[in-house]
């Protein structure tokens, strides 16, 4: 987190918190902001030229693409929760203040990926600090490289 921080309020302060992963692992990280209710993806029903929530808050959004293997997209929204591809993988509704230590269990070796002979298939699992993990199924035409390398 941000010089411990518990909480990251804004996404400003997740990227921030992201901006400091990138530089511990060395990583290019490149982001993109979305700032107003007429440009974030969730707001599609505002009107035209409203850029203001009714409440009269801004809504930020951003997205955060990592360099190098595995690739790992964020995607920030203004309602505390994210979306993290990771090698094509979504992980869907991940909280906002999980965002920094799922990114960072993946380019510390910790994230792998199991393999299960009923049903077939193999999910991709992500363990958090607390014994807390986020899990998803990884169709077998997205087992990449990477993905393959960590099979348990």
């Amino acid at each position: 987190m941000i010089l411990g921080m518990d909480h990251l309020p804004t996404t400003e302060a997740a990227v921030t918190a992201l901006r400091a992963i990138a530089e511990e692992y060395t990583r290019e990280i490149e982001v993109t902001h979305d700032i107003g209710a007429d440009q974030t993806s969730r707001r599609t029903a505002a009107g035209v030229g409203v850029v203001a929530d009714p409440d009269g808050s801004l809504p930020h959004e951003a997205f955060v693409d990592f360099g190098g293997v595995p690739v790992v997209g964020v995607r920030l929204y203004p309602e505390d929760d994210a979306l993290v591809t990771v090698e094509g993988v979504e992980f869907h509704d991940i909280p906002r203040d999980d965002v920094p230590d799922f990114v960072r269990s993946l380019f510390s070796g910790l994230a792998h990926v199991t393999a299960h002979r009923f049903p077939p298939g193999h999910r991709l699992v992500v363990p958090l600090p607390g014994d807390r993990t986020h899990k998803e199924w990884i169709p077998m035409i997205v087992l990449t490289p990477w993905l393959s390398g960590r099979v348990r």
